[in-house]
């Protein structure tokens, strides 16, 4: 069975045909960039554009940045704060005319990494770390979504929000290099195993292709593995919602 899989982010808006008995792509990704601002109506805009690239005619799944209840966007992370409160998902099908299923992006990319990846059949607490512009966290009990948790929304020292302190967006504004971030991000890692004692975190997202720069200067004690999917996860947990 194949349904498109859309992943909406704070830069890029991604998306590709997934073949949701495998979890592989059967087509190429194709990405448009986020509207300046990330307003409600220029987001949609660029959500039609992607599914007319494809041509697509059938159910879309999509990760969202953004706590999502009832298919209600509750919270904006890196994204216009006119989005709280908005019915994603009635606006997508208002806006393409096809049938959409909207969830928190981290909670998408979980998804492909608890059905097809390094979280299956994993007993126990499972969080899957997103890093790019934010940080989304998807948590997973015994292989089951536990939905709208967002870690890197945690005030952290003189920041608002955690995610603005050890992001991969904070790191290219700050101008650190991978060891400096990187003790950030061990920072990050260390409170969330205090506040959640997780028995696997998953690295996903773009650092998820960089560990290798900063693994050494992680000093948790749990273990820490890289999605498999890289940036691919949010897109493949994406179509796997719309079953």
């Amino acid at each position: 069975m194949e349904i498109l899989g859309i992943d909406v982010g704070g830069t890029g808006i991604k998306g590709a045909i997934v073949d949701v008995t495998t979890g592989k792509l059967v087509s190429e990704r194709f990405r448009v960039k986020t509207p300046k601002g990330a307003k409600p109506a220029d987001v949609a805009d660029e959500v039609a554009e992607l599914v007319n690239h494809f041509n697509w005619k059938g159910k879309v799944g999509c990760g969202f940045p953004a706590i999502i209840t009832h298919g209600v966007a509750r919270s904006a992370g890196n994204i216009h704060k006119s989005w709280i409160g908005t019915n994603v998902t009635e606006l997508f099908q208002q806006r393409t005319g096809l049938e959409f299923k909207v969830r928190n992006d981290a909670d998408a990319a979980g998804l492909a990494a608890v059905t097809f990846g390094a979280g299956k059949d994993v007993k126990g607490l499972v969080i899957m770390i997103t890093v790019g512009t934010g940080i989304g966290s998807g948590v997973f009990y015994n292989g089951v979504l536990i939905p709208n948790f967002e870690i890197g929304a945690i005030p952290y020292k003189d920041y608002k929000r955690v995610e603005h302190y050890a992001s991969d967006s904070a790191r290219k504004r700050d101008k650190l290099t991978y060891e400096e971030w990187g003790k950030r991000f061990n920072k990050f890692l260390k409170l969330t195993v205090f506040l959640f004692s997780p028995d696997m975190i998953i690295i996903g997202g773009g650092a998820s292709k960089k560990i290798d720069k900063f693994k050494d200067l992680i000093t948790i004690d749990v273990p820490i593995v890289p999605s498999q999917f890289e940036n691919e996860a949010g897109i493949i947990g994406a179509a796997l919602l719309a079953l």
